[in-house]
């Protein structure tokens, strides 16, 4: 059968039921699936990125290989509005017909010879459901392409799409957890004395700060709401709660309980929490709420009595409509390239990083594990505490000079006994 790009392909020594009407063999609910993809997706702000991590999953990333995913003769409902808005998150015109082929360009790269190998078509050659795998089909599949010749970076690479993939599945609900969080380097994956590159990114206390305060200088261009918005999502953002769930807040949710202003967080799994505001989230809050209210009449809420004020979302884009996950990755990186403190990291910061901020923070500021797991929304206690440990230690939590004060007693670099 003629490789389409698309995900039919049966598995070996199987019939031939990848047949047009079956755009993903396997997938339980594509539709679905296809829309949590695209919306990771979104977070990367290159098209190029973004094609390069569709291909490393095994998904058509042309606008040839879109048009035959989604030329179906009976697709599931939705199917064909799923993959145009996914191809327009890749950049694929879907609908202007190819043209005749240029002398002038290059040929095409030809295909990787593990591009059949790479996750999710493996998923759909063995009829698995991306969503209901486990670690066990995760290195199955890593053994296979091992098995092909794969070489250990080609490995880590592909693996590290799927983790990276998975974590904003798990992080919307989407998949129960994230079967691809392996340890590499039990896995062979990580060269001799190479960091675990699957550590989280540690944000330092200054650096936080240095985030907020770049949210809270006016920026060329921007307006005053403009400001006090970036504030206030930096803000809320330091409070540990997932990027989805800020995203879906709603003005109602914001309340008083206990004398104390406080968030009514949805949280994953419709498991709502209760999030108290400090005094840096409230004041940042309050002034946008404020400041909106006062410049456009459309984020007013409605008198007493009415309904409509649970469905304004609590943070608005300049259009009035609810902030999204990619919005708050282009916030955070275009404040973190404003900030000589943060530039190294405006390609790798994302949202997540402040939540692993929070849980590190806290820890080691003495908190009761279970407060932070509450704050968190954690279902278990043991999930909280494999954020921590899974965060680079601070370096007071390291021997490291101590032995080196032992052995240079006299050298005026030693640093002292913390």
């Amino acid at each position: 059968m003629a490789d389409n790009g698309a995900l039919t392909r049966p598995a070996p020594g199987s019939p031939q039921t990848g047949a047009p009407h079956d755009p993903w063999p396997g997938a339980g609910d594509p539709v679905r699936l296809l829309a949590g993809i695209a919306d990771w997706l979104a977070g990367y702000g290159n098209p190029a990125t973004r094609r390069t991590y569709a291909t490393g999953l095994g998904l058509p990333a042309t606008s040839s290989e879109l048009r035959a995913w989604t030329a179906t003769e009976t697709g599931p409902a939705g199917w064909a509005a799923a993959v145009s808005a996914y191809a327009a998150v890749l950049g694929c015109d879907l609908h202007t017909p190819p043209g005749p082929a240029s002398t002038r360009r290059p040929p095409p790269a030809p295909r990787g010879r593990f591009r059949e190998l790479h996750w999710l078509r493996w998923c759909a050659a063995h009829r698995l459901d991306p969503l209901a795998a486990h670690t066990t089909h995760v290195k199955a599949w890593l053994d296979e392409l091992t098995t092909a010749g794969a070489a250990r970076a080609t490995r880590s690479r592909l693996l590290a799409t799927v983790t990276a993939c998975y974590a904003h599945l798990a992080d919307t609900g989407l998949s129960p957890g994230n079967p691809a969080a392996l340890n590499r380097r039990r896995l062979g994956l990580t060269s001799t004395g190479q960091p675990d590159s699957g550590h989280a990114l540690a944000l330092t206390p200054s650096q936080v700060r240095a985030l907020q305060t770049a949210a809270a200088t006016p920026r060329r261009g921007a307006s005053p709401l403009d400001t006090a918005r970036a504030t206030a999502l930096v803000a809320l953002l330091t409070l540990g709660l997932r990027a989805s769930e800020l995203c879906h807040l709603n003005r109602a949710d914001l309340h008083t309980t206990r004398g104390r202003r406080a968030l009514r967080v949805p949280g994953k799994g419709n498991k709502p929490r209760i999030v108290y505001l400090p005094d840096h989230a409230e004041n940042a809050l309050t002034t946008y709420l404020r400041t909106r209210d006062t410049t456009t009449t459309a984020a007013t809420p409605a008198p007493r009595g009415h309904t409509t004020p649970t469905t304004s979302p609590l943070i608005t884009t300049r259009s009035g409509r609810a902030y999204t996950r990619h919005g708050l990755w282009q916030l955070l990186r275009r404040l973190a390239t404003t900030t000589p403190e943060l530039a190294e990291l405006a390609e790798t910061l994302h949202p997540h990083a402040l939540r692993h901020f929070y849980v590190t923070t806290a820890v080691e500021a003495g908190a009761d594990l279970a407060h932070i797991q509450a704050d968190l929304g954690h279902t278990s206690p043991h999930t909280t505490q494999a954020v921590y440990n899974h965060t680079a230690r601070h370096p007071t939590r390291s021997a490291t000079d101590l032995v080196a004060t032992t052995l240079h007693p006299h050298d005026p670099g030693s640093r002292k006994d913390p």
